[in-house]
């Protein structure tokens, strides 16, 4: 495949600082790799005597006190997105107008016709509020043009995308979805949720190519990142991608597959259940959509959003439909990741796992263990909800840099009150509660040491909103924090026995720090970079010295 070393190779690291998350055995100086795995864990002249003359073909490296890590893990990440995202027009700017001189540039240097694709903009960070179309077809007449929201549950398009997909003032809001529209009825060239597809769909999609090579570019982003394994949350054309490029022994990092729940049908047709595959890339979990989001006001509340008497946002799925798509999904073998951000939400999705656990219990072979269903973000819950997650053993994916993003949103719309369990990450982790952390890349940018910096200050690169963070008893400590990114992450794959620890027969997925972060101002872990990842017992990336 590619992916293996070989396995009569011997690899010693010694003169290290190993930071395993091993309770057993926390720190070490030393470890030794056969093949994929980690052979033993200890002291530099222990391990160095006894490895030194073996029938192995062994090599010895130094690692000059520096300190290594578990390969971090990103729990919630749309490969396929991000890694599109990177080719397209970065629209996270301050102003408005220079995301469209942006969008300018682009249409500048594209064939007449031919689509204009961007992502990133926020319009709570811009003094006009949301963009309309007029405004891009004044800068790309010639080109239809696709901007979506950081969010990813908005769109900003003009008149000629428009015109592509068919939507003029008759054409009606499809289900789930709102066409935002003037006083005269029509499209201002915003739309939200389900509405952003009736563009999307007529844009031509990338071929399977298109997209390996995209993949293959946003790997060795992820790598030097530090990230050994992504939670993939992309749909079946990511899938298809990934299985080529696994065949072709292209795949570097680890991948779980979770699928769109549209899928389940298929899947179960097919036979497929959770965790089939092998260990770069298997399946996950079926994903299911409870809400919208905070930037578009489309998460679903139980009470109004601030300013806006009428809009408690948009609940995608009750706890009885839920209820019923998930008792077919785990009858065949298949845990659920169910996206839910405001606090109605997540009460209805608690309340599904509640009946989903009791049919689990009474329904499925007492030798499986609970299927590892998980809810994505988790961004608001309502008190009477903090301890519904740990009694029925969710795992909490969730994404430290949405809380030092989102706070102003987060104050403007949902208040101090509601706020006060809002990104509660100290309140799961003190009632039982795992936490499996991850970027939402595109949504954000997958740099894992940024996620640690805001779980553990609750500030923002520059140090706002004040020296003790914003809501500081939700902080994390750092070893809880990287918990998250490793143990944390692996546990909601099913894969805590052999990823997240370095530890004899677990895999050796590592990275190589030149600080200990345990050893630095925590405002200085945001500017921490690998100097080397490995997975699998390979080195997948080096600096480059000079």
């Amino acid at each position: 495949m590619g992916n293996h070393a070989s396995p009569k190779q011997l690899t010693l690291l010694y003169n290290a600082n190993l930071i395993t998350l091993d309770e057993g055995q926390p720190r070490a100086t030393a470890c030794v790799i056969l093949g994929e795995h980690i052979l033993e864990v200890g002291q530099d002249q222990e391990l160095l005597d006894k490895y030194r003359s073996t029938p192995f073909k062994t090599e010895c490296i130094d690692i000059n006190g520096k300190t290594i890590l578990p390969g971090l893990i990103d729990a919630h990440l749309h490969l396929q997105q991000f890694s599109l995202s990177i080719q397209k027009v970065n629209c996270e700017t301050a102003t408005m107008e220079e995301c469209i001189q942006r969008v300018a540039e682009r249409a500048k240097k594209t064939q007449p016709g031919e689509w204009v694709l961007g992502h990133g903009w926020n319009q709570n960070n811009w003094q006009e509020g949301y963009g309309n179309a007029t405004l891009l077809d004044q800068v790309a007449p010639l080109n239809p043009v696709f901007l979506t929201a950081k969010s990813l549950h908005a769109a900003w398009v003009n008149s000629l995308a428009l015109e592509r997909a068919g939507i003029d003032k008759d054409t009606p809001n499809p289900t789930g979805g709102i066409i935002q529209r003037h006083s005269d009825g029509k499209p201002t060239g915003i739309l939200f949720e389900n509405a952003m597809q009736l563009v999307s769909q007529v844009i031509p999609q990338p071929t399977v190519a298109q997209l390996k090579q995209a993949i293959l570019e946003a790997q060795e982003t992820l790598l030097q990142l530090g990230i050994t394994c992504i939670h993939d949350f992309d749909g079946q054309e990511c899938f298809s991608a990934l299985q080529e490029l696994h065949c072709e022994g292209l795949l570097k990092l680890r991948v779980v597959k979770n699928l769109p729940a549209e899928l389940m049908d298929e899947v179960i047709g097919l036979g497929l259940r959770s965790g089939f595959g092998n260990d770069y890339l298997r399946l996950g979990s079926l994903k299911f959509f409870a809400d919208g989001a905070l930037g578009p006001r489309t998460a679903a509340m139980f009470e109004p959003y601030l300013g806006e008497p009428e809009n408690r946002g948009t609940l995608l799925l009750d706890s009885e439909t839920l209820t019923e798509q998930g008792k077919i999904a785990i009858r065949n073998g298949w845990s659920l990741a169910v996206h839910a951000i405001g606090d109605r939400a997540n009460h209805e999705v608690l309340k599904a796992f509640q009946n989903l656990r009791r049919i689990e219990q009474e329904r499925i072979s007492p030798q499986y263990p609970p299927l590892r269903h998980r809810i994505e973000h988790v961004q608001v819950l309502h008190p009477q909800d903090l301890d519904r997650l740990a009694r029925l053993k969710l795992i909490a994916s969730m994404q430290p840099i949405h809380a030092t993003s989102d706070m102003e949103m987060a104050e403007r719309y949902w208040g101090k009150d509601r706020n006060r369990y809002a990104y509660a990450w100290r309140t799961q982790i003190n009632r039982g509660t795992v936490l499996a952390f991850g970027s939402d890349a595109p949504v954000e940018y997958p740099n894992p040491f940024w996620g640690l910096h805001a779980a553990i200050t609750r500030q923002r690169a520059d140090g706002t909103p004040a020296l003790e963070g914003w809501i500081p008893e939700e902080k994390l400590s750092l070893l809880d924090a990287l918990h998250a990114y490793t143990v944390g992450a692996a546990f909601a794959s099913v894969m805590e026995n052999r990823t997240g620890k370095i530890k004899p027969t677990y895999y050796a997925d590592l990275i190589v720090l030149d600080q200990d972060p345990f050893h630095i101002p925590p405002e200085q872990l945001k500017d921490l970079s690998p100097a080397m990842t490995m997975v699998g017992g390979q080195w997948r990336y080096l600096e480059k010295s000079g």
